[in-house]
């Protein structure tokens, strides 16, 4: 079954996300909203119906006193209180009527998500080069940097995404981490990997592997190595749960090895050193054999 169609255009680079009702016998839309999220208080959901902020399938704003529309869809815009500024720059490295490919910087979400909304690489690209149909075709953690795939057309997204799924795309990355002399390389690292109960980091388990990367050394500096890296599955936190259970932890890594406290929002000290550096495929649209590069560097920990 495909997607509903928004009848809202994009806003400020940013889609209207939408939920379907269950049925219910709440007696307005208000109160229903009041009760399902209740971590919002009833005076900004009063606000935001007041002001017209949350659509009907048609498009149409409801009212603070409209009705519970029970089974139907209501559509309306993400909002955050307070949202801090990433300030750093995404450079787009290759655009045509196909592909945009731009070099993410540390810090930034690829897409809208949790406190994250208007400041992401997808919002920018949007705003920036008025392409409101913009939609990723893969995604990078939001402290990863490095090279980023987007697909102008809705309508070929599926091509480019079918790359990925069948595992036709060749990308290396570049990370920062412990030294460990007794660690032979250039080696390949498998293990199964799954998602730990009610959280969200990877752990390793028994059982068949599901990932597999391939690990080479590129430089040492003391107790610190600079790593090659290409993974031949897409698990989520592959790179991460990998090079941390090797025990070369990539610096900077608030998740692995071990959890870290949450740093403050606008301390952009200490990125996570690992870096998207290049990405290959041949492009499903015209065939053409296609290779970006990143251009950014890695700053080994303690210079300046």
């Amino acid at each position: 079954m495909s997607k509903p169609s928004a009848p809202l255009p994009a806003r400020q680079g940013l889609t209207p996300s939408r939920l379907h009702l269950p049925p219910g016998s709440w007696p307005t839309l208000l109160a229903f909203l009041c009760e399902r999220f209740a971590h919002v208080d009833q005076a900004s959901w009063q606000q935001r119906l007041t002001e017209g902020r949350i659509f009907d399938a048609q498009g149409r704003p409801f009212q603070p006193d409209s009705p519970y529309p029970a089974r139907q869809l209501i559509w309306y815009y993400r909002e955050v209180a307070a949202e801090t500024p990433i300030p750093f720059n995404a450079p787009v490295l290759y655009r045509d009527e196909h592909l945009i490919v731009a070099d993410k910087p540390h810090f930034l979400a690829s897409i809208p998500g949790g406190r994250h909304v208007h400041e992401t690489l997808l919002g920018r690209l949007r705003r920036e080069l008025a392409l409101p149909a913009l939609t990723p075709i893969h995604r990078l953690d939001r402290e990863t940097a490095g090279v980023m795939l987007f697909c102008c057309r809705p309508q070929e997204r599926g091509a480019y995404q079918t790359l990925f799924q069948q595992h036709q795309v060749q990308k290396e990355y570049e990370a920062i981490g412990a030294w460990r002399p007794e660690l032979t390389l250039p080696m390949v690292y498998r293990s199964r990997l799954q998602e730990a109960e009610g959280h969200f980091r990877m752990i390793e388990v028994a059982g068949e592997a599901n990932s597999e990367t391939h690990i080479a050394l590129i430089e040492r500096r003391g107790m610190l190595a600079r790593y090659h890296l290409q993974p031949r599955s897409g698990k989520k936190h592959q790179l991460r749960a990998h090079l941390a259970a090797l025990g070369i932890g990539i610096c900077g890594d608030p998740w692995y090895p071990d959890l870290l406290p949450d740093k403050a929002a606008d301390d952009f000290s200490a990125p996570l050193c690992l870096l998207a550096r290049a990405i290959h495929f041949t492009d499903p649209i015209d065939g053409q054999a296609r290779s970006f590069y990143s251009q950014r560097t890695l700053d080994w920990p303690g210079e300046d």
